[in-house]
């Protein structure tokens, strides 16, 4: 009988949710008035909490970007860990970003404006840069044994692999959202950028 994954208890989801609600307070908060006027206490009222109960999910304003920032990244290693065992790695990669940034349920495409929003401010923002590099080398870490079992590579080949598709995207996601391209081609970019990246690696 095939393994499955543990469904989260109640309480794991209610504060998942939470976390979700006080991540996109604070990228709307952000975008609108950039992380120097934002406070954590401003954040805090908008997703109607107390202050106090902010700091219990996150240890600075800038921290609680990162749900936000990691669902998406998550949802991609998801899509590419579903993709059929004998597609090709470089055309599972393009396949599951394209399915990661195309708006469908729970995946408004609203939410590609916020993060938008929130890479346009970054670049004065060093604490919550670190942020966005944060969650960036952990999707690397974790599309490494995505990618391992796809592959005949040896280790050190997989994990360039992971950091190329990890890089590809964090480089379409930026570079879409420094232009005033739609949401739509932000998903054709990152193709684009994965093929290039990956074009040369022995995967």
């Amino acid at each position: 009988m095939p393994e499955t994954t543990p469904r989260p208890s109640l309480t794991e989801r209610r504060k998942a949710a939470t976390q979700q609600e006080i991540a996109l307070a604070a990228a709307m908060l952000f975008a609108e008035h950039g992380p120097e006027a934002t406070t954590a206490e401003d954040i805090a009222r908008a997703a109607g909490l107390s202050l106090r109960t902010f700091y219990r999910y996150f240890r600075t304003k800038e921290d609680a970007v990162a749900p936000l920032l990691s669902a998406g990244v998550r949802y991609w290693i998801d899509e590419l860990a579903a993709t059929p065992a004998e597609l090709p790695l470089t055309e599972a990669l393009e396949q599951s970003a394209r399915r990661a940034l195309a708006p469908g349920p729970g995946r408004p495409a609203q939410a590609l404006d916020w993060i938008r929003g929130l890479l346009r401010v970054m670049a004065d923002a060093p604490d919550l840069l670190a942020v966005w590099h944060r969650v960036h080398h952990a999707s690397e870490l974790a599309l490494t044994p995505v990618i391992a079992p796809r592959t005949d590579a040896d280790p050190l080949e997989t994990r360039l692999a992971a950091a190329a598709a990890n890089t590809a995207m964090r480089v379409a996601l930026e570079t879409w959202a420094a232009s005033d391209a739609p949401a739509t081609e932000a998903a054709g970019l990152a193709a684009r950028c994965l093929r290039e990246l990956t074009a040369g690696l022995k995967v």
